[in-house]
């Protein structure tokens, strides 16, 4: 099926209307969606108590983005360089399985998640914002980014979020997937997924 064949929700076509056809396919073909954490569910700063434990800042945009994309259908994956149990913690609330921390080469995660998922590299997307993501940028059909990494990386990027990390930015990507699959018009129907109205935590 071509765009051609696809029936859009208004709302989908106005969030589909700056991205190229080639950046559309992209995004119709994923079925796993891996995401960094630091830089991209968070603004990138480690905050630290008078007991040493790190405490970082999550989105409720980006928690509930996340949690859209698992109620229709599309594996979610969080891949981390760094390890600790609030990455751990924020997974289990959202509801994630695939959490894989103190990760240096993520390439290799994304490959043996394929395998697990029998996807082809095509069908997988990531969002990273720094040199630890770029062999997994490179690996996947749709690789995205947040506005403020490193030049080379959004240069790499086949979408560049005009969010900053831990604002949104991971949202706004998995608004983007969902319209181009048209799966997020349904949302806006008078009948939502009963999900959505029964205070699942974001």
């Amino acid at each position: 099926m071509n765009q051609a064949d696809i029936s859009y929700h208004p709302v989908e076509s106005l969030l589909l209307a700056s991205l190229s056809p080639e950046t559309r396919e992209r995004l119709r073909a994923i079925r796993l969606m891996a995401f960094d954490v630091d830089g991209v569910l968070t603004d990138g700063r480690l905050f630290y108590n008078e007991e040493g434990e790190c405490i970082k800042a999550f989105h409720a945009l980006d928690g509930y983005g996340l949690r859209l994309l698992q109620e229709c259908g599309i594996t979610v994956a969080l891949i981390t360089g760094r390890s600790g149990p609030i990455v751990a913690r924020r997974a289990s609330e959202l509801g994630i399985d695939e959490v894989h921390q103190g990760i240096r080469d993520k390439s290799i995660v994304l490959q043996q998640l394929a395998q697990k998922y029998a996807l082809d590299m095509q069908q997988i997307g990531y969002m990273g914002d720094d040199i630890i993501d770029l062999s997994a940028m490179k690996r996947v059909g749709f690789a995205a980014t947040v506005p403020n990494a490193p030049q080379y990386i959004r240069q790499l990027a086949h979408w560049v979020s005009d969010i900053e990390g831990g604002y949104g930015a991971a949202r706004k990507c998995c608004d983007l997937i969902l319209a181009s699959q048209a799966r997020l018009g349904h949302y806006f129907t008078p009948t939502p997924p009963v999900s959505l109205i029964t205070g699942s935590p974001q």
